[in-house]
């Protein structure tokens, strides 16, 4: 395929809530620009752009995919993202290299919860859209019901460009409020073949009306169709549409097109509105970056024969391989060329350029500003990492990434599973920036995290399935610490003959609390009032470190208390390291038990975005869990909650917060500090003796 002009570029992404028709419409966008000769459909597993099994099996899109097709004389790269919030990340990274987008709306369920999310991420980068307004043949469908919800929840100034002709089961096409035409889509052929009519009677009213606005509104971005507007004179189609397009790159307003994906009407127009009001790579502002080591900005302008740079938005592993998805914002790559990753300060070379179908690939030697391409090769680049001209290196802003908010524990079944295990885990934490594997230090537990349930279901699926890896799933454990609650004193005494040699250590032990969040303290006599030698007294304080840390009566870490060696006497010849050692590990652990155990259970540190009108739930969601609100913050449609909550109750949380809040709300934690334990905790750990 011939290379076209940098104007006639448009890198475009399909955003909405998820089922609201996204991977359809991208499905007939193929069909009717001749990339595909057969409709593939989602609820069959058929879809082109849905081609992970766990995709195929589910009916949704679980990764962002790209693809490449010709409307007349434009060149469109489009990434299909999904909707599902568990994969934010997949929007996020596109929305960080996309020029354009269209945003799809359900025509019966409107703006819905994660239309809202996806709509803010595009604002973030300020990315131009134009909205579509799918399922206009369903029951209960209304356009004009999802433009005020885009004006009131959105915060948006829609721009409808379309009457429909006919509703709900009836909808069997649209009216072109600027042409003055009618568009009917041809049954016959799957949608193919469009039929243009003049408006019919009974619309000519209704379409002039709407005419009028559409000219009214472009004139807020040309004073001469302002002018010509205020005097009654006509105003060409062509100005409008150039003034509509100023206003879309602007982000000012957004035009609105009305059809039906799965019937196969509208898609055409949805076409020709992408070549018309979204921009190409030399309309929006060049991308911006810093020199390493330096902090003054730099612009990367959109010229091929500039110095490369590009960003690395996604990393794949395939089939054990690094494929790495680079948009390219000046200069140009070539296979084969050695090129520098500017973050990272190492060298790369490109092995093999792709230009990407879906999973498949059409190899190329060269790509070029404008381009969406994927590069095998690049052994070191990972997300958010530039990638630029050895001679002239450039950093340019990566992308926000959310933090995991679920986690679970994991295991390898068999000693095979074991050894793959790590290297499986590096490759998924390569492709997902949201998803993490720690290790808990205190359990020994491998910890998954990732942005709620489906996202980790995926990720041990694709263990089995990509990497042959099998594990067993569970909760992580909760990590508790003991604490003494009254000031005792204990001395212990070993003595026993061991291979011919007697061993003996003795010692006077105070066990006492501390305040809380004061760790421990081990106050040995110094070496003047000791009767010990120095060795042996630098082992007694490690000694009863060492048991601290390995538990009490539970088996947990000790915190918060004062322990004094008050005499440890020497006697020579028979006191030993061995002695010394079984006296002090005995004597702390009766110490510890005559000193009133009780436990301390950790607590986080929350903070919740939720939407005003769930505020109350949510609240009433956090004092169930023992939670302390700290407090609210107001911002906009907003409120950010700050809260401490013990973290046995935060297993699960995120699915339930979205419950509460329709999806739209969202959370962050931390650790704050370890608090008392409830009663019923310390009955179901044995702490009553």
């Amino acid at each position: 395929m011939d290379r076209p002009a940098l104007e006639a570029i448009r890198n475009i992404g399909i955003i909405s809530h998820i089922d609201a028709g996204k991977t359809t419409v991208s499905e007939r966008i193929l069909f009717y620009t001749g990339e595909t000769h057969k409709m593939g459909e989602v609820h069959n597993g058929q879809a082109v752009m849905d081609w992970m099994p766990q995709e195929q099996e589910r009916g949704i899109t679980i990764t962002a995919t790209t693809t490449t097709c010709r409307w007349g004389r434009h060149w469109i790269n489009l990434i299909d993202t999904p909707g599902h919030i568990d994969f934010t990340i997949e929007v996020e990274r596109s929305m960080r290299v996309l020029d354009g987008a269209v945003a799809i709306f359900s025509a019966v369920e409107g703006v819905e919860p994660q239309s809202e999310s996806v709509w803010r991420q595009a604002d973030r980068y300020q990315v131009p859209r134009i909205c579509f307004i799918n399922k206009m043949d369903r029951v209960g469908s209304d356009h004009c019901a999802v433009l005020e919800q885009l004006e009131k929840k959105l915060a948006a100034r829609p721009l409808l460009l379309q009457l429909p002709l006919g509703s709900e089961g009836g909808f069997s096409g649209v009216i072109d409020i600027l042409e003055g035409e009618l568009l009917l889509f041809s049954e016959a052929d799957q949608g193919s073949t469009v039929e243009r009519r003049p408006v019919p009677p009974e619309f000519q009213e209704q379409v002039r009306t709407a005419r009028e606005s559409c000219i009214e509104t472009a004139a807020d971005f040309d004073d001469a169709i302002l002018d010509d507007f205020l005097n009654g004179r006509p105003v060409e189609t062509e100005r409008v549409k150039r003034a509509i397009r100023s206003g879309t790159v602007q982000c000012r307003i957004f035009p609105v097109l009305l059809g039906t994906a799965l019937r196969n009407k509208g898609i055409q127009p949805l076409l020709d509105a992408v070549a018309s009001f979204l921009p190409s790579p030399l309309d929006i502002p060049p991308a911006s970056g810093n020199r390493p080591g330096s902090d003054d900005p730099e612009e990367v302008p959109c010229d091929p024969k500039a110095p490369l740079c590009a960003l690395a938005f996604k990393v794949l592993s395939d089939e054990g391989r690094k494929l790495t998805f680079l948009r390219i914002y000046s200069g140009k790559v070539t296979a084969g060329a050695t090129i520098f990753n500017s973050r990272r300060g190492c060298p790369e070379k490109v092995a093999r350029l792709f230009r990407m179908h879906a999973h498949k690939r059409e190899r190329i030697e060269e790509a070029s500003c404008g381009d969406i391409v994927a590069a095998s090769g690049l052994k070191d680049v990972l997300t958010g990492d530039t990638i630029c001209a050895p001679d002239r290196p450039i950093v340019l802003k990566g992308l926000s990434v959310p933090a995991p908010v679920v986690s679970v524990a994991v295991e390898p079944r068999g000693v095979e599973d074991r050894e793959k295990l790590p290297a499986a885990l590096e490759k998924l934490q390569w492709e997902d920036p949201t998803f993490r594997v720690s290790e808990d230090r205190e359990t020994g537990q491998t910890i998954l995290s990732g942005m709620g349930e489906l996202h980790l279901e995926i990720v041990t699926d694709r263990l089995s399935r990509d990497f042959g890896v099998e594990i067993k799933t569970g909760r992580p454990q909760v990590v508790y610490r003991e604490t003494p609650s009254r000031t005792v004193e204990h001395r212990e005494s070993f003595r026993r003959e061991i291979d011919g040699r007697v061993q003996a250590g003795e010692i006077l032990l105070r066990v006492s609390p501390r305040p809380r969040g004061t760790a421990l303290q081990v106050v040995l006599p110094s070496p003047e009032e000791s009767h010990l030698p120095p060795e042996l007294l630098d082992l007694l304080g490690t000694t009863l470190e060492q048991s601290c840390l390995a538990g009490g009566a539970t088996g947990y870490p000790v915190t918060d208390l004062e322990l004094s060696v008050l005499e440890a006497p020497f006697e020579p010849g028979v006191t030993s390291e061995i002695g010394l050692r079984a006296a002090a590990q005995r004597g702390l652990a009766l110490a510890l038990r005559e000193a009133g155990p009780t436990l301390l259970e950790p607590i986080m540190a929350l903070e919740l975005t939720v939407p005003s009108d769930c505020t109350g739930k949510v609240l009433g969601s956090l004092q169930q869990k023992r939670g302390r609100v700290e407090g609210i913050t107001s911002r906009g449609a907003v409120e950010v909650v700050r809260a401490n909550v013990p973290l046995a109750e935060m297993f699960g949380y995120m699915t339930e917060l979205r419950s509460a809040t329709k999806g739209r709300g969202s959370f962050s934690m931390e650790f704050s500090h370890f608090d008392l334990a409830p009663a019923d905790t310390l009955k179901r750990l044995g702490f009553f003796f």
